[in-house]
Formats: C-alpha cells, structure tokens, sequence
C-alpha cells in the first residue's frame, strides 16, 4: 500500500485499536493494522483472545505494536462447555449473555485499563464493536472512536433484516424495533457499568450508542455480499473484506496436502475453525460427523482437525486429517467448503469463488448460511444442533451437483478479488480525521 497524503504531509495518526474474540475477531484487525501502519500511522493493537495462546509470539511485519491482554479468556476445557451450552440455546440473547459472562467478563478489567491507557496515548481509536471497554474509554478521554462491524447483520435498517418473514419494510423496522430492545436489555448492563464507573451518560440503545460510532463504523464485509443501505446514516460505509496474506499460525501448504491435493478430484475442505472441540471424545464425535458425510457424499474431503490421529482417524487416499491449512492456498483447489459460517471463514470462501455448506453453531452463523443461500452459493445452512452425516451428506450432494452454485461462487470470487477492504477503510479513517490533525 502507497504511504498516504498525511505521511507526506507530515501528519501522522497515532492510532489505538483493541479487538476480544476468536480468530476471526483478531485477523480483520491485524490486516487493518498493518494497513494503516504501512499508510505512515503509528498503530498499537491491543488483543485479547479468547480461547487461545496462539497469538502470544505473534510479530507485525509493518511495525504494528501489538500487546496481549489476559489471552487465553478461558481454558480449553471451559472453552468446551461453554460451547457446547451455548450450542444448544435457541434464544440469541441468552446465548450472548452466556458468552459474555464466561469469555467477556472475566477480562474485562485488563482490557478496560489497556483500553484507558491506549485512549492517553493515542489520537484516535479504533474497536471492535462488541468490545465496550475502549469505547468508554474514548468517550472519558474526548478522542474520536471508530468502529469496526464484522457483520453487516449488526446495522439495523428498513431494507434489510437478519429475520426470514413476508411482511416487507414494515416487518423489517418492527423486528430491528423489537430487536434492538432485546440487545439494550442484554448488553447495556455490561457498557454501563463501566460507565458509572467513569461519570458518563447510560446508553439507552446499545446498537445506535455503542456499536455505531457517530463520525465513522466501518462495515468490513464485501459489497458483493452486503450493500450499503440507503437508510443507514452516513457515519456507517462499507469498505469490504478486512483481508491479509496467511499468518504463520493458519499453517503451511506442506508435503502431504500438496500431495493429496495432486492425488484426485478436487477435494471439499470441511473445517468448524475454532469450533472444533478439543475435548478428545467430543472432537471424536465431530469427526464421525465430518468423516460419515464425506463418505456417504462419495467426495474426496480435507477434514481440519487438531488431534484426529489421537482421536483414531488416519488419513488415506480418500480424505486428508490436517491440524491447520492456509485457507487462501488451498480453498481456490476444492469443489466446496464445508464450514460453520464465521465472518472471516464465511468471506475467505467466497473470495476463492467456492460454493459453501455451512453447518452454523450460533445465531451470527446462521445469519452469514442464509446470506450466501440469498446469494446463490449454497444451500439452506445447517445447525449444529440437529445435523447428522445423512443431513450433511445430502447438503454436499446438493452443492456438487447444483452447478449454478459454483458459477455464482466464481463470479462473486471475482467481484471481491478487484476489492481492498483495508485500503478502503485505511482511506476513511484519514479521510474522516484529518481535520482533527491539521488542526493541532
């Protein structure tokens, strides 16, 4: 990326930015980092992980500061419970709320003082938009706060609607109303009270206060997925997918996938990402499901596993067992991709023009299935909660044998490939604070 107007002008942001989640909360905001420090910024990325150390040895090519903050959350075998609990609830704001209380709450202090002390050495800020901390932190300091949207299924608007039903615009503006009220009941208990603590204003609606910030939320999904709606307010641009070249810790195209790729047919990459339970017996059970559907479906399959042998499966020329791959190497050589329809997993797929089945665990995932259902490249998604290796299996078989689903994969695949998500946000941020620069 070419250094930027306020590098040349001798302006230099010195940017906070601060992401909590899995991986595919952490990735968008490591490409957007580095994207911004190679623009000239000074970029300090606070990250907290949620279920797993893998990001403590971590290195920015570009320059990017970056700290750890109470990573991992919770153990591997919290993690597991904790999951699978939320798995089975079938109301999303109790799903939220337990997720929050388990993998939030028990770092929220380290965060919110990480958070405060980048607000003291930062000009502007820049969080996730379910990460509360720095958000607080940046209105108590008076710094301007961007907010980063994962999924555009967060932006109320008229004209669109996470929700399935007939009832148009009308039914849309009541189901965000109704919505929106739920979210205030489940998530201000958590902002405010870090705001009493700090003397502010209680937020009385989470989703227009917190996650949508007044001068910039920047919405990182492709616009070949998510238009930009017209009744959103100008604050809120989609910039596309917050993408970035492999990290070491996604793997390595080695000997054996380059050889069993070689070997036959292209293959269906099958991964749940961080999903996949650690837990040996019930990785076991993931892997019968994973393993029952590939046969049954009569596809060569790459099955992503972190301990399959441990848990008795060995590979053979039919299906591939691997720990880790590097999805941008390796989805554009399947026919398909088998995944649990996150945000990052969701784009990365699509950007290698494949078509998807997705088997989604909690309700974000369902939204992503039934967004690429709208767009043509799979069928109706999956739950994790009542699939079985028949449902599965007939869901591949849909996909393979439906060839408009991978001519409308390839052409979206295309569409996303002439985008630049973190050049288009990079622009906006400049674009949106220079005033606050020349005139200090």
């Amino acid at each position: 990326m070419a250094r930027s107007r306020f590098y040349h002008l001798g302006n230099t942001m010195k940017i906070g930015m601060q992401t909590w989640g899995s991986h595919g909360d952490i990735r968008p905001f490591l490409a957007l980092a580095e994207g911004l420090q190679r623009a000239g910024h000074d970029v300090t990325l606070a990250i907290t992980c949620v279920d797993s150390a893998d990001y403590a040895n971590l290195t920015s090519a570009a320059g990017v500061k970056l700290r750890m903050i109470a990573s991992p959350v919770i153990a591997p075998d919290a993690a597991e419970r904790i999951g699978a609990a939320a798995v089975r609830m079938r109301n999303p704001m109790t799903q939220m709320a337990s997720l929050l209380d388990h993998c939030y709450l028990p770092a929220e202090e380290p965060m919110f003082v990480a958070a405060r002390q980048l607000s003291t050495e930062c000009d502007v800020l820049i969080g996730h938009y379910f990460l509360h901390p720095l958000h607080v932190a940046a209105e108590h300091a008076g710094k301007p706060y961007v907010s980063i949207v994962l999924s555009h299924a967060a932006v109320p608007s008229a004209h669109n609607c996470p929700l399935t039903h007939p009832f148009g615009q009308p039914g849309n503006r009541f189901l965000w109303w109704l919505t929106r009220a739920a979210l205030q009941r489940t998530l201000s208990p958590y902002a405010n009270r870090l705001r009493k603590r700090m003397n502010l204003p209680l937020v009385r609606d989470v989703v227009n206060q917190v996650w949508l910030a007044p001068r910039l939320t920047v919405v990182g999904v492709s616009p070949a997925i998510c238009a930009r709606q017209p009744d959103w307010r100008p604050s809120v641009q989609v910039t596309g997918f917050l993408d970035m070249p492999n990290l070491p810790l996604e793997g390595a195209l080695h000997a054996d996938l380059a050889t069993f790729l070689a070997a036959g047919a292209a293959p269906v990459y099958m991964t749940t990402g961080s999903w996949m339970p650690r837990d040996p017996a019930l990785q076991r059970q993931a892997l019968q499901l994973l393993t029952q559907a590939a046969r049954l479906a009569g596809c060569r399959a790459i099955i992503q596993s972190s301990n399959a042998q441990a848990c008795g499966f060995s590979s053979d020329h039919e299906i591939l067992y691997i720990g880790a791959a590097p999805h941008h190497a390796v989805f554009p050589r399947c026919r398909a991709v088998v995944h649990h329809g996150g945000a990052g997993t969701t784009q990365s797929v699509t950007l290698a023009g494949m078509p998807s089945v997705v088997i989604a665990h909690i309700s974000e995932q369902e939204h992503w299935g039934r967004e690429l259902q709208r767009l043509g490249c799979a069928g109706k998604p999956l739950h994790l909660r009542n699939v079985t290796a028949k449902r599965l299996a007939a869901r591949i078989t849909q996909v393979l044998d439906t060839p408009s689903m991978a001519q409308r994969a390839q052409a979206l695949g295309r569409t996303m490939a002439q985008e630049n998500g973190v050049a288009s946000a990079v622009r906006l941020i400049e674009e949106t604070f220079i005033d606050t620069l020349l005139a200090a």
